[in-house]
């Protein structure tokens, strides 16, 4: 190998092996500060398109589980309101059947039949408070519920507009009707907001009419009852998918920091060694001078 002052070999060779280590210690240090081995597509253009895609799903998920909880709320409300109504109506009825009784005085059946319009009046009180954000279920025009359940797009066709997933849940229209001849009829099933049970007749109708109602309101809870279920159901599958798809993306660009730090310890002792290689490379150029004297 000749001598020169004007290249030196090796010291070129030791800058670009100690280069290559201070770029990787760079790499090892952004992993362990930002915890990720894929931050950006430079690192990774596959995995970064991947994760970016979940990411954006992850969000999707977000909607999806705050529009759910939005409906579940307002149908528990819809529930406890019915609830409490069919408990109104068995109350209603055992007072219709004991002023139906012909043997029972005038100043009795008044009693039972203050009760009972306290407890009529107890219905509208509960109708127009089971609201929740501006929603009810127990009011007609109080509205109907919807709700994303999924990210899926029901749009068929090429070109067709976006079309969410969702469930509904439908208004159940249980306020009193204003008219008190609804509530006359023999099983009619609708309670008027002035029914009463002043005389035999009306209370032998009254007990007809609850009779309707109780089925009713049993149809009710059921429908109401089922789509809370559902909403359950459809909030825990979306939990569980959203805990996967965090799971996946961490799977694709997290980093290992067990590893990294091995890394690091590595490339730090190679950087000092670097160093040294480098000082030496540099000093060999000064024994050409020893050639002079």
């Amino acid at each position: 190998m000749a001598f020169s002052v004007n290249t030196n070999t090796s010291a070129l060779a030791a800058l670009q092996s100690l280069n290559a280590t201070v770029k990787g210690l760079a790499t090892v240090q952004s992993r362990i500060n930002s915890g990720l081995n894929v931050s950006s597509t430079k690192d990774d253009s596959a995995s970064y398109a991947i994760a970016q895609g979940l990411r954006g799903d992850l969000g999707g998920l977000k909607a999806v589980s705050s529009s759910l909880s939005r409906a579940k709320s307002v149908v528990d409300v819809a529930v406890s309101g019915t609830e409490q109504i069919s408990d109104v109506v068995n109350q209603l009825k055992t007072l219709a059947k004991q002023s139906s009784d012909t043997g029972i005085s005038d100043d009795t059946r008044s009693a039972y039949n203050k009760d009972f319009t306290a407890l009529r009046d107890q219905i509208t009180t509960i109708v127009n408070s089971s609201e929740f954000n501006g929603t009810n279920l127990l009011k007609t025009g109080g509205g109907t519920v919807s709700a994303l359940q999924s990210l899926s797009n029901t749009a068929s066709g090429s070109g067709a507009t976006y079309a969410p997933d969702t469930l509904s849940v439908a208004n159940q229209g249980l306020d009193l009707p204003t008219s008190e001849t609804l509530s006359t009829g023999s099983g009619t099933g609708v309670l008027g907001r002035d029914s009463a049970i002043d005389t035999a007749a009306k209370a032998k109708q009254a007990v007809d009419t609850l009779d309707t109602l109780s089925k009713t309101l049993s149809g009710k809870l059921s429908d109401l009852g089922s789509a809370a279920r559902k909403i359950d159901a459809q909030q825990t599958f979306t939990g569980k998918l959203s805990d996967t798809i965090e799971s996946g993306i961490g799977n694709l660009v997290d980093a290992d920091l067990a590893k990294e730090s091995a890394k690091l310890q590595a490339l730090q002792v190679k950087q000092q060694l670097g160093v040294q290689a480098l000082s030496i490379a540099n000093q060999a150029p000064q024994t050409i001078t020893s050639l002079f004297r």
